[in-house]
């Protein structure tokens, strides 16, 4: 049995790199991949106003429509502004790459760490209101929402895994069961009101709303704070609205105009969800408490609140009880997997952080189904994380919830009014001037929008709010320590300029395995010489075409007489190509001896070994157990490893680097262990490992 059959048949066959544009999202599959977190927090939203009101009694609810159409015009804002945002910027990097192009790299990564929270909540309040839900129906699962909380997070986990167009297609079907269940709700309860004058009364409808102790007759400032907090917890639904704009990449051409699009339409179904609710509940009397046995007078002894949602379905459905287990059923679904928004965002934005050295370079990693496997997973151990610490708890988890995406959104915002005014300085087409002035009126209305929320969840929430402003801090520091040792390993390795006359023609035989030419590479070369092989050979493996273009333009920029051979590698291994050439040799030549160099380098500390991957390490245990083979590791010291005891240093292999094929290709048909694509400029460790 092959070893990695378990793993095949969970997340299924490794796709060839050829492959990637097949898993691009039309229209119909990228609504529910990308809009599933904005359209399920309609489930929830309404909810959090009405548990808000009920702070002053029952004489506040009659606020919560106003309220709500509020929240909708500030939805509204937000999709215009990011309309804008991706036809202006459809790489994929969103509010990061709109902050730390116009704004500077602190800013970017003040919005990346505000996002890496915000996805990381996202996973945890849609797993916890999932099952709240469900647990509202099915009351025999009760006391057990911590544990169906985290089989869930796994569950999504291994979904994306298989790829995202794979989760995509799974997620359309109750993505879209939610949406004409909410709206045929909406529809069926005011045709029974107004068509047929049912009266349709909620199970809290006959209780009386008893205000909490010392807000029975809020009034003044009491009542405008008491609003302000309302407001602000009802624009939870507004989160999941940038996921689009940080997913441009995923869907099919004209990318910029299908993102829009889904945008657009994402926006028309949430409002018309949101605001339906909203009144259902008014038509309802439907009544939240935030302490149900204090607050709610004449409910029994043993009440159990049921979400908002699960009360009006019950009222409305109350001659078609299918109809009441059909919205539980499909709305814990959709809460369970807008979860699925932040898996696809998550891991794109940790890539783009990689690539640009923020985080470790692993996480730009595409695994066998060509998704980020690395950061898929490691968004799902935090999400795990924040679920036990919070109790999977949901309206606990919700405080932290918005505060991330507030903070994304304004520099998004200030940033496109940045760039709309830069290209404003050159432009002379007086339709072109029209259509960026026009844009940044929108741009600056949306910050207008997203600001005051901001102010408002600051000022209401900031009792909950400091646990995600000190996690977003933590990761900002975290981030700049991470770029700070990339940067100064970077500059450490550096080649010279000049050519280094031992690099010149020897009787040296061996392989010296290369990603670029810095300065280990060299030292590798130079040694190679010294064993005095009947030949020498540097070998690269071709994984990203660009990086190997560089490398071979670089070999053949210095004069470098040792012959380059490219190995290709269709599903972006390194380790297979380079055990199947040397197998070839041997076979060709078996009383040879196959010496094979690999550079690499020393660290001094344990958390600089965990920055720099380990497939040199890997290969080298492969290439130890095969016959007539020798292996050489030419170590590099960094300068904090010359700090540290040389006990306590730890070795960093470096391996081969990717690029496009140049000079030989050896085709090789690899394995199904998938490498990683690095386009960091490290220049020792420059691929990288996947642990999908």
């Amino acid at each position: 049995m092959p070893a990695d059959l378990p793993k095949r048949l969970l997340i299924g066959r490794a796709l060839r790199s050829d492959k990637l544009g097949e898993t691009l999202l039309p229209k119909r599959i990228a609504l529910p991949v990308f809009a599933s977190d904005a359209l399920s927090s309609v489930a929830y939203a309404p909810e959090e106003i009405l548990l808000t009101l009920s702070m002053a009694g029952a004489s506040a609810i009659h606020f919560s429509w106003q309220i709500g159409v509020v929240v909708a015009i500030v939805m509204l804002a937000v999709v215009a502004s990011y309309r804008q945002n991706v036809h202006a910027y459809p790489s994929g990097g969103g509010d990061y790459e709109v902050a730390t192009v116009n704004h500077g790299p602190n800013s970017g990564l003040v919005v990346a760490s505000a996002l890496m929270v915000d996805y990381i909540l996202t996973v945890a309040v849609s797993t916890t209101s999932g099952v709240a839900n469900v647990v509202s129906a099915v009351p025999a699962l009760r006391g057990h929402e911590m544990a169906l909380s985290v089989i869930l997070v796994i569950l999504l986990m291994g979904m994306n895994l298989r790829g995202v167009r794979e989760s995509g297609t799974a997620f359309a079907v109750p993505t879209y069961a939610f949406m004409i269940g909410v709206l045929g709700m909406v529809v069926y309860g005011v045709v029974r009101h107004f068509a047929f004058g049912a009266d349709m009364p909620a199970e809290s409808a006959g209780f009386h709303l008893e205000a909490t102790e010392g807000n029975g007759s809020l009034a003044g400032f009491a009542l405008v704070f008491l609003l302000l907090r309302a407001f602000s917890s009802g624009c939870a639904a507004l989160t999941g609205v940038e996921a689009i704009s940080n997913g441009v990449p995923a869907f099919r051409k004209p990318k910029s105009r299908n993102a829009a699009t889904t945008l657009l339409m994402m926006a028309t179904i949430a409002v018309t969800m949101f605001m339906g609710i909203i009144y259902l509940a008014h038509l309802t009397g439907t009544q939240m408490a935030e302490n149900p046995a204090a607050q709610l007078a004449g409910a029994p002894a043993d009440y159990h609140q049921k979400t908002a949602l699960a009360q009006i379905s019950e009222a409305v459905f109350a001659n078609f009880t299918p109809g009441f287990y059909y919205i539980a059923g499909v709305t814990g679904l959709i809460l369970v997997l807008a979860a699925n928004t932040a898996f696809n965002g998550f891991p794109v934005l940790g890539s783009i952080l990689a690539q640009d050295r923020y985080l470790p370079r692993q996480l730009h990693t595409r695994g066998d189904r060509l998704a980020f496997s690395n950061g898929i997973i490691l968004l799902a151990v935090a999400a795990i994380a924040f679920i036990a610490a919070f109790g999977a708890d949901p309206n606990r988890l919700i405080q932290l919830y918005i505060v991330g995406v507030f903070v994304s959104f304004n520099m998004s915002q200030s940033g496109m009014i940045r760039h709309w005014t830069r290209l404003l300085r050159t432009e002379t087409d007086p339709a072109s001037r029209r259509r960026m002035q026009r844009s940044r009126a929108i741009n600056t209305f949306g910050l207008v929008m997203t600001a005051a929320v901001l102010i408002v969840v600051l000022v209401t929430k900031i009792g909950h709010a400091w646990i995600a402003i000190a996690a977003m801090v933590a990761l900002f520091v975290m981030m700049k320590a991470i770029r700070r040792h990339y940067d100064r390993v970077s500059e450490e390795l550096q080649a010279a300029e000049e050519p280094d006359d031992s690099l010149l023609p020897t009787r040296v035989h061996g392989i010296v395995l290369v990603s670029k030419l810095h300065k280990p590479a060299l030292r590798a070369l130079v040694y190679a010489r010294l064993a005095r092989s009947h030949t020498l050979e540097a070998v690269t493996v071709n994984v990203d075409p660009a990086d190997t273009e560089a490398l071979c333009r670089d070999w053949d920029e210095r004069g470098i007489e040792v012959p380059l051979k490219v190995l290709d590698s269709p599903y972006r291994e390194i380790t297979g190509p380079v055990l199947d050439y040397v197998k070839n040799l041997r076979r060709s030549s078996p009383r040879d001896v196959v010496s094979v160099y690999i550079p690499e380098y020393v660290v001094g500390s344990w958390y600089e070994h965990l920055l720099h991957n380990q497939s040199a390490l890997r290969l080298k245990g492969r290439l130890l157990f095969k016959p007539g083979v020798m292996v050489t590791s030419v170590p590099w010291q960094l300068e904090s490893s010359e700090r540290r005891r040389p006990q306590r240093a730890w070795s960093a292999p470096g391996a081969v680097r990717r690029g496009e094929p140049r000079h030989e290709r050896v085709e090789s048909g690899g394995s199904s262990t998938v490498e990683s694509v690095d386009s960091s400029t490290d220049l020792i460790d420059a691929s990288k490992d996947s642990t999908s």
